[in-house]
């Protein structure tokens, strides 16, 4: 069994990787913006914050059409990145 701590670093690095992807398209990227509120700065800023990292798997999940194609960018089942939603927001690992 995976320790708690190995289980959000994995969510973590599994967040960064779709927000990779999230901001490598520009409309995308605008609506991610615009849908959390979020500056580029403040994105910057906050970026290893394990909230703000689940806000942005919170963004794919509502899209589905984006949480396929990340999931297919990054390696990932669509799964997999809701699961690290759940982690990094708290709600416990669910594989």
């Amino acid at each position: 069994m995976q320790d708690t701590n190995d289980n959000i670093a994995d969510a973590s690095t599994l967040a960064l990787q779709a927000l990779g992807w999230a901001l490598s398209e520009e409309k995308r990227a605008e609506r991610l913006l615009s849908l959390t509120g979020l500056t580029p700065d403040g994105l910057r800023a906050a970026v290893t914050d394990r909230h703000l990292q689940a806000a942005i798997l919170s963004f794919l999940e509502a899209h589905e059409p984006d949480l396929i194609a990340c999931s297919v960018a990054i390696d990932a089942s669509p799964e997999a990145i809701v699961a690290a939603r759940r982690e990094l927001a708290g709600e416990g690992y669910a594989p």
